[in-house]
């Protein structure tokens, strides 16, 4: 078994919180290449931080936070590009970012939901202004996306890796905006669904009801 330490213990660890996203990342990644870790939960509507990741992240002790014999890598796309980097380029899997410096420099701009947020907490006109411009970055995902069957081309890669884990709250922006994502991204929907037959994400996506309700509770919506 991979990442295993002299003793026959796991040499990785992950401190994430189930529902955050970025933490997501990592745990797919992991599972793609194969790599067995242990998972260290860290609950994130507790105010004050663990000693662990105090300790492993002092800066910023925020989460996710992969620690590879004893040694932690912090902030989600240097852990994918770590994740790469020594498990993936020693020919043990394939690679999650492409081989080609240009397409690697492609698959490292990605697009984010910055409206997310305020589309979840404002109302009124703020709100629907907000859902609008969700609406339009889903969009255009799914026009970059096209016919192809993951971000990367014909392989699930490095840009399926950071997004996927977003399409978790899907369902909860539908019911929030009153919209169909069916209707609006059919590429990114049928992309999704692609995706969810993989056991690695299968393994890590949490339910989407739950997700929203979570988010619900978080942002005060009633």
């Amino acid at each position: 078994m991979k990442a295993m330490d002299a003793a026959g213990k796991s040499s990785v660890t992950c401190v994430d919180f189930w529902a955050n996203g970025f933490g997501m990342r990592m745990r797919i990644a992991l599972r793609e290449v194969g790599v067995a870790f242990e998972y260290v939960e860290e609950d994130l509507r507790v105010c004050e931080r663990s000693e662990l990741v105090r300790r492993m992240n002092p800066v910023h002790r925020s989460v996710p936070i992969l620690i590879h014999r004893g040694r932690p890598v912090c902030g989600s796309l240097n852990i994918l590009e770590y994740i790469d980097e020594v498990w993936s380029a020693l020919g043990e899997t394939r690679r999650l970012l492409p081989g080609d410096p240009a397409d690697r420099a492609d698959a490292r701009v990605f697009p984010v939901f910055p409206a997310q947020t305020r589309f979840l907490k404002s109302k009124g006109e703020e709100k629907y202004a907000a859902k609008e411009e969700l609406v339009e970055q889903l969009k255009r995902l799914d026009e970059v996306l096209g016919d192809k069957a993951f971000f990367s081309g014909d392989a699930f890669g490095f840009l399926d890796v950071v997004l996927i884990p977003f399409s978790s709250m899907f369902r909860g922006y539908e019911q929030h905006g009153g919209f169909d994502l069916e209707v609006e991204c059919p590429n990114l929907m049928r992309w999704v669904k692609r995706c969810k037959e993989r056991e690695s994400v299968r393994a890590v996506l949490p339910d989407e009801t739950k997700m929203y309700e979570l988010h619900k509770e978080w942002y005060g919506i009633e």
